[in-house]
């Protein structure tokens, strides 16, 4: 057989040719449109600076502060320089004694054309006169409406003649990590200034109880607190808040107030002049894996409900041990989430909440209260149990029955009941897991303990069920919390 010939001929080049540079063409602009949209950086952010510019302002506030009256604050008293200063104050008359006022600075923007503007609560906290100065020059002062020193959010109001320039707020869970943000406001007091970056993450909490700050790199200094985070729409999607920063500069580590949290409070501030969150009423705590272990869950997920006092929740029917895992048709993850949804639902709506008890899921329905007026009335809960004098060494613990003694060493009611943690292993995982002398544990396996033989028939229980490991709930000074132990140790 004769080999076949791989010549081409002359007719055949140019069809080829076209195929393989049109080809090449697609190709090459397939890969540029995926390199632009992969990098998504603007040539240029002036016109979008130059576009939001004029709603955002600078605020200025003034505060009386009471003269000194002698040294104090300067030199501990009885100091050699207590005379000193005292004397040098002197030499300044009466001027030393009389107020005198304090001014701070800080940012912030419009939000609607009516005059209201967002900024942080601690940008105005105790101040005497708010004033406004927009980015056209002029100044208008300002009228404090409310504050939510929770989320550090503050909404002001002024007065103006003709219809103010204002943004919008944005959706901010649909910042991506890697996205484009811009910063604007009134860095260390020298005017009206722009900063980029990126944001760095999100859903960061530093120390609130609802917060959901997202954490970018463009430069946030002091005198930004309360300015705009912009996406590269134009939305504000993060109030500038706070900076992590060891010398008190930026370092590339801001924090800006998630919009979807900052709106809910200017929504309340605006039409009630305060926040009104939603109250359950339940103590609860993280569903870690040994307490799922414990529970017969298959996840870590959920709110496991350490204490029910009087409130929305036991009037429902929520029950110490419930693990909450849908609240209101959302999913609960974890604590952090939970505590965010409730706050956000409107107080007095009756909510369907999804539990785990026993295995099995129950759905109760609670009409929720109000948080504000709720905070800080809660008692704990207690149960009875007898009296039982001897000890027992079990997990790490050495455990005791509640006397009148230990009662009193524990600044128990007459009525309090439960198992005394008399001592704890130092090289026991109880020790690792937070116990300690002077703890009390008032269920096992989500039933009350009330004597040693009580423990002893939950953690048999335990074991006849499978289990490799058995809830406690541990009370200390009154706060309640689960705590996984594991049968063998």
């Amino acid at each position: 057989m004769k080999p076949q010939s791989l010549a081409l001929t002359k007719d055949d080049v140019t069809p080829l040719r076209l195929f393989w540079l049109t080809t090449l063409s697609m190709v090459l602009i397939l890969s540029q449109s995926l390199m632009a949209h992969a990098r998504g950086a603007p040539e240029s952010f002036a016109d979008l600076a130059e576009r939001i510019s004029p709603s955002v302002v600078n605020i200025t506030t003034s505060t009386v502060v009471e003269g000194r009256a002698g040294p104090q604050g300067i030199v501990p008293e009885g100091s050699p320089f207590e005379d000193f200063f005292r004397e040098f104050q002197d030499r300044g008359g009466e001027d030393g004694d009389r107020p005198r006022r304090s001014s701070a600075l800080g940012s912030g923007f419009v939000i609607s054309e009516d005059g209201y503007v967002v900024t942080n609560n601690h940008v105005i906290e105790g101040a005497d006169e708010i004033l406004i100065e927009f980015f056209e020059g002029f100044e208008l002062p300002a009228k404090l409406i409310g504050t939510d020193p929770n989320t550090d959010i503050a909404l002001l109001k002024v007065e103006a003649e003709e219809p103010l320039k204002f943004v919008s707020f944005g959706d901010s869970d649909t910042g991506r990590v890697g996205d484009w943000v811009m910063a604007m406001g009134n860095p260390l007091g020298q005017g009206f200034s722009v900063s980029a970056g990126i944001i760095s993450a999100r859903n960061r909490a530093l120390s609130g109880t609802y917060d959901d700050y997202i954490q970018t790199d463009a430069a946030i200094n002091r005198g930004n607190s309360g300015g705009p985070l912009f996406n590269m729409d134009g939305d504000v999607i993060g109030v500038n808040t706070a900076i992590l920063s060891p010398n008190g500069g930026s370092i590339g580590i801001g924090f800006s107030m998630a919009s979807n949290v900052v709106t809910k409070v200017v929504d309340q501030l605006k039409e009630f002049g305060e926040t009104r969150r939603g109250w359950l009423g339940v103590r609860i705590q993280d569903v870690t894996d040994d307490v799922a272990e414990a529970l017969g869950l298959e996840d870590a997920k959920g709110a496991l409900v350490s204490d029910v006092p009087d409130g929305p929740a036991k009037e429902g029917g929520i029950l110490a041990g419930d693990v909450i895992v849908n609240f209101d048709g959302v999913a609960v993850e974890d604590t952090r989430q939970l505590v965010r949804v409730v706050a956000n639902a409107p107080v007095g709506q009756t909510v369907r909440v999804v539990v785990n008890r026993g295995g099995e899921t129950q759905t109760l329905k609670v009409t929720l209260g109000r948080r504000e007026e709720a905070e800080g009335k809660a008692p704990p809960a207690q149960e009875d149990t007898p009296e039982e004098p001897s000890k027992m060494e079990l997990m790490g613990l050495t455990l005791s029955p509640l006397t009148d003694e230990i009662r009193g060493e524990l600044g128990l009611g007459k009525d309090a009941g439960g198992l005394a943690v008399v001592a704890v292993d130092e090289a026991s995982p109880a020790f690792e897991k937070g116990l300690r002398a002077g703890d009390l544990i008032t269920e096992a396996g989500q039933s009350p303990v009330a004597t040693l033989d009580d423990l002893e028939k939950r953690i048999d229980e335990a074991k006849e069920g499978g289990r490799k490991s058995i809830l406690l709930l541990v009370r200390r000074g009154g706060d309640p919390r689960f705590v996984a132990l594991g049968l063998d140790e």
